[in-house]
């Protein structure tokens, strides 16, 4: 058994790491999951939350909006929507996150009028990057559903 993997995350913009890793915590839209050496193979979707990778050096988190992460016996790939270094996340960085959300929940209620599912699943995106602002040390407007 490796005692690392290798681990790429990217986004739209750049690619943000890739680095020899020993797991990655992934905040997976059906639950977190650890993602170690020879992990069975395994696609999730993300969905806004911190993503901590632990290395030799140390552990590195990053604030990522959604995507999706492949995981493979050799490593993790993660496609980030968006993606922030932790330590480079402003308050800033936070209220245009919260904003997007905001602005995609106010349509999927004018579009999907008695049509839960969307409305709901926009509501959640919301709520999601509003608790990631609560878990960085940053303070969300306060969206209103």
């Amino acid at each position: 058994m490796a005692d690392t993997m290798q681990f790429d995350l990217v986004s739209p913009e750049r690619r943000l790491a890739s680095m020899q890793v020993t797991a990655v915590q992934i905040p997976g839209a059906d639950g977190d999951m650890t993602a170690m050496p020879d992990h069975a193979p395994t696609i999730t979707t993300l969905r806004p939350g911190v993503l901590r990778v632990d290395g030799p050096e140390g552990a590195t988190e990053y604030v990522v909006t959604g995507g999706f992460a492949e995981i493979t016996a050799n490593g993790v790939s993660v496609l980030a929507e968006r993606a922030v270094h932790k330590g480079d996340m402003t308050q800033e960085h936070l209220d245009e996150m919260v904003e997007e959300a905001q602005n995609m929940y106010t349509t999927a209620k004018q579009n999907f009028v008695n049509e839960p599912g969307p409305v709901d699943d926009a509501a959640k995106l919301l709520s999601d990057m509003v608790a990631v602002g609560d878990h960085i040390g940053l303070s969300s407007k306060q969206p209103s559903l």
